[in-house]
């Protein structure tokens, strides 16, 4: 009897295993036979999913543990060969133990390849059982099969009745199938995992690892069209864009396709055609019939689902079959009957755009006219490319394309806008194109990292300021001003006063149309300038407020966002208002960019006015606005510049898990456009916000392909951020030294800040470490040095942080008269973590003054503070000087160590007596990876974040 050989991933080697470490994790856990886990698997997926490239991965990752694995794999089912898994099974290895079996268990075993000769059931699941149960004796063994439902019930059923004779002993047996229905019932207790798309990170990731790696417009498709499914990533990705690309996976599904009814082929065409989303009824009009059962034949071949009121492709691959399979001419005439039938304007423009193939100036204007109106910046770019491949006068077309560019700039991607600043710089030669391209470039090369080459593209397109339209000129002053406090690079300071000049003395006449249409004159007035310098200039609360108020009023003439311009036209003038600011309008025809409104405009104003005053409430009521309708609008290329300081400030006020939130659904954004230099920072933050919640996952903390694709020279607020991040991160694990080295870097030898507002914003930090490591007379220069920087009338923010520093390193006489001036101003409030962590250190300083008993009474404000924001590090900090005042309390919201299973209570105390992760796993039978694992989720249940922690609790029970 012959015996097919394994059945290869579909998907190739070079989808690796990406995004299924949660299923990975977890199927590892019953191979280890932890506590509570499964013995038996059901891995379910549909196709393309990546099922075997998993269990691939599984296999190997159990043998190198140690674990002896029996693999197999079905193909269709064939009654003759009922038993053709268990053979796969029966390597030599295993073959070795039959003769310790019984002679008729042997038979009915070594009888299995043999078609003639059909083994006796009872003996072969006898057999089956007691030769696991042998090779279990001695090591874990994991029996993996793939297409589990193609090897029909009988072997199935017999693993399962092996399963279900030994239960407890070290066997795992992991199934993978399409669906459950095919196999017969498992024993109980089974665990089911089932595969969905990857997330929008992962698949980003597969894309990019395949050998023809795409760009642009072309990227953003694929993801779209792949819905996150391994195999349609795989093979859209191989070949050319468009058409060409269904040559390889036609085959696919083009031949169900192909044994469809000629009606349903053609429905299928039209349904694929209509896209995503499009209701049922406007695809039944354009085929014109009623008739549903027309897509019954598409139902029973798995091609397709219909669901209130919409179509639902059960595979990417079936809608791009379903439309590339057919002939040119039916693409074309699907096209043109659903634009007949739609409703929407930029429904009917899309349609009659893919019907068309030479130039049509009505088509090219009705995509122009509806871009916008699905407020999404993505589908607003792609529409305004068509209408300027469309538009068959140079003109029209360049200035289509400048729109489209602008677009693509607040969609975020760098591919697509350095493919149409290339056509737009061939199309026109116009300086208002070039300067509206430049500035367009110039923002994702920030997001990427190159300050240098982006301020260097705007200083010489500044160079044509005084022949284009004032308000293009100011938006681009204002990019160079963000560019300059990114960079931190003293030529950017030193360049920005001429580029600003130029700024201002270009034209007013309003010859670049799409950019001053509207009432844009109307606020160009004094006392509107009056009111937007505030933003540049050292502000207080009150006149914060009162400037911010007198820009809405302002604001609420207009009628259009081009106001934007006019609000920042005193920008850069201090590169620290420009930090504080962190947001850039972009260039261009902003009147139809997302958020296109008054409102817009003055939220960005008020919520900047707001951030340099430190007036928290503010800056987040309108930056929150904004940046939802921005996230809404697709349009990361303009929220890039907006959501980190939206971050800081969510930091700031105590409000770590929507900060985490934030960081989550931007570092997913960043990592899909490939935006080094913003997932750099967003990854600081990310780590800030675990090293404050007492959650430090083991090292390393970042992405190294990431930072390697960031200069931090030519970065110093990213760089900021990363030694802020990583000294309370090691703050945090009890290095004091290490802590004490990174912060320390924010501050030149002579005390000079690496960056004007976030270095300062550490100095608390840098103080507390200086005084925990004997340092205090080193760090004093420093904290003098930013007090006199910040002026006569420092924020209450920057108040609260030096006198806690000056606490710490000052003079010893002066120590407790600085705490209670940090504490004492009502506003300090607002600096929820700031102002316990003041207490915090005030109390250490009472306990050693032997005032214990007003030491506890701000210990326990401070652990109530803690436990309200999740600041797990500061609880378990207050918790332990508790304990050293004679209070000894748990942390408040601790889990005692009797809620935890026996097996973590193991690890904990093992790792209490400083035992390594390995020396752990050496006593308990688990993996290194796995008590690790263990650690990171017990940490924040007991209220610590590092292992002297442990040892603390552990003893102090």
């Amino acid at each position: 009897m012959s015996v097919h050989p394994p059945q290869q991933s579909t998907i190739g080697d070079e989808a690796t295993v990406l995004g299924r470490d949660g299923e990975i994790a977890r199927i590892l856990r019953c191979v280890a036979r932890e506590t509570g886990a499964a013995q038996t698997l059901l891995l379910l997926g549909d196709e393309g999913t990546g099922r075997t490239t998993l269990l691939r991965h599984v296999r190997e990752q159990a043998a190198a543990d140690g674990v002896l694995v029996l693999a197999a794999q079905g193909w269709a089912e064939d009654p003759r060969h009922a038993h053709a898994c268990l053979h796969q099974m029966l390597t030599p290895p295993v073959r070795d133990e039959l003769a310790a079996l019984p002679a008729a268990q042997q038979r009915a075993l070594t009888a299995v390849p043999r078609a003639d000769d059909p083994a006796d059931e009872a003996d072969l699941h006898a057999g089956v059982t007691a030769l696991l149960e042998r090779l279990a004796a001695s090591r874990p063994v994991l029996v993996c099969v793939d297409d589990a439902d193609l090897c029909g019930p009988a072997f199935p059923e017999t693993l399962f009745a092996a399963v279900r004779q030994l239960t407890g002993r070290a066997l795992t047996v992991l199934l993978a199938a399409r669906h459950e229905t095919a196999l017969p019932t498992p024993p109980p207790g089974t665990e089911t995992l089932r595969l969905g798309p990857l997330s929008a990170t992962s698949a980003a990731a597969l894309l990019d690892r395949q050998p023809a790696v795409p760009a642009g417009r072309h990227r953003l498709e694929i993801l779209a069209e792949a819905e996150g499914n391994p195999l349609a990533l795989v093979e859209l990705g191989r070949g050319a864009p468009g058409p060409a690309r269904a040559v390889r996976h036609a085959h696919v599904f083009g031949v169900r396709v192909d044994a469809l009814p000629a009606d349903t082929r053609r429905a299928l065409l039209y349904a694929a055609a209509a896209g995503p989303g499009e209701p049922v009824a406007a695809v039944m009009a354009a085929l014109g019939t009623g008739d549903l059962s027309v897509w019954a034949p598409a139902e029973a071949a798995g091609l397709i689902a219909l669901a209130e009121d919409r179509f639902a492709f059960r595979h990417p691959l079936a809608r791009s079959a379903a439309y590339l399979t057919r002939p040119a001419g039916e693409r074309q005439q699907a096209h043109r009957e659903l634009a007949r039938v739609a409703v929407l304007p930029e429904v009917g423009a899309r349609h009659l755009a893919a019907a068309t193939v030479g130039a049509d100036a009505f088509i090219a204007a009705a995509l122009e006219a509806s871009a916008w109106r699905r407020g999404d910046a993505v589908a607003a770019a792609r529409a305004l490319e068509q209408a300027a491949r469309l538009s068959p006068r140079s003109p029209e077309r360049a200035r289509r394309l400048a729109e489209a560019l602008t677009a693509a700039h607040a969609a975020g991607d760098p591919g697509w806008v350095r493919e149409l600043y290339e056509r737009l710089v061939r199309e026109s030669a116009e300086p208002e194109f070039g300067c509206a391209a430049a500035g367009a470039l110039a923002s994702v090369l920030s997001h990427e990292s190159a300050q240098r080459e982006a301020f260097e593209l705007l200083a010489d397109a500044s160079e044509h300021f005084p022949v284009v339209d004032r308000t293009l000129a100011r938006a681009l002053a204002v990019l160079a001003a963000d560019i300059a406090a990114q960079s931190g690079l003293p030529e950017h300071t030193a360049a920005l006063p001429a580029l600003l000049d130029r700024a201002r003395r270009a034209d007013a006449s309003g010859r670049w149309r799409p950019a001053t249409a509207g009432p844009l004159a109307r606020l160009d007035t004094p006392h509107t300038r009056r009111a937007l310098a505030a933003l540049f200039t050292p502000a207080t609360e009150v006149t914060a407020v009162a400037a911010a108020t007198e820009v809405m009023a302002a604001a609420g003439v207009a009628a259009a966002t081009e106001v934007t311009a006019v609000a920042e036209v005193t920008a850069g003038a201090r590169p620290r208002s420009a930090t504080a600011t962190g947001a850039s309008p972009g260039p261009g025809r902003t009147h139809s960019a997302p958020d296109a409104s008054t409102a817009r405009v003055a939220r960005a104003v008020f919520a900047a006015v707001a951030r340099q005053a430190d007036e928290a409430d503010v800056d987040l009521g309108q930056s929150r606005t904004a940046d939802e309708r921005l996230r809404g609008a697709r349009a990361f290329g303009l929220r890039g510049w907006s959501v980190l300081p939206l971050v800081d400030t969510l930091l700031a006020t105590g409000r770590f898990a929507e900060a985490g939130s934030v960081i989550e659904d931007a570092l997913t954004e960043a990592t899909v456009l490939r935006l080094p230099r913003l997932r750099a920072d967003l990854e600081t933050q990310a780590l800030t916000v675990r090293a404050l919640r007492g959650t430090l996952p083991p090292e390393p903390w970042f992405t190294p392909d990431v930072w390697r694709a960031v200069c931090l020279d030519e970065n110093r607020a990213t760089h900021a951020r990363l030694l802020s991040a990583r000294g309370l991160a090691s703050f945090t694990r009890g290095d004091m030294e290490d802590a004490w080295r990174r912060l320390r870097d924010l501050f030149t030898a002579d005390g000079a800040p690496l960056h004007p507002v976030l270095s300062a914003r550490a100095v608390a930090e840098l103080a507390v470490t200086a005084q925990r490591t004997g340092r205090s007379a080193e760090a004093l220069p420093v904290v003098e040095r930013v007090l006199a920087e910040q002026g006569d009338r420092p924020s209450t923010r920057m108040t609260l942080l030096l006198h806690h520093a000056t606490a710490l390193v000052g003079p010893d006489g002066q120590a407790e008269r600085h705490f209670q001036l940090a504490l004492v101003n009502h506003g300090a409030n607002r600096w929820p973590w700031e102002c316990a962590h003041v207490r915090l250190n005030y109390a250490i300083w009472l306990r050693r003054c032997r005032r214990t008993l007003e030491a506890r009474q701000q210990l326990t404000t401070v652990l109530e503070t803690a436990e309200r924001l999740g600041a797990g590090a500061l609880a378990a900090a207050a918790g332990s000087e508790l304990r050293a005042s004679g209070a000894a309390p748990a942390p408040v919201g601790a889990v005692p160590l009797e809620q935890l299973t026996a097996q973590q209570r193991q690890i904990v105390q093992l790792a209490a007596r400083g035992l390594s992760n390995r020396e752990i796993g050496e006593r308990l039978f688990l993996s290194p990876r796995t008590v690790g694992s263990h650690l990171y989720n017990v940490y924040p249940k007991l209220g610590v974040s590092s292992r002297h922690q442990l040892r603390d609790l552990v003893q102090g029970r």
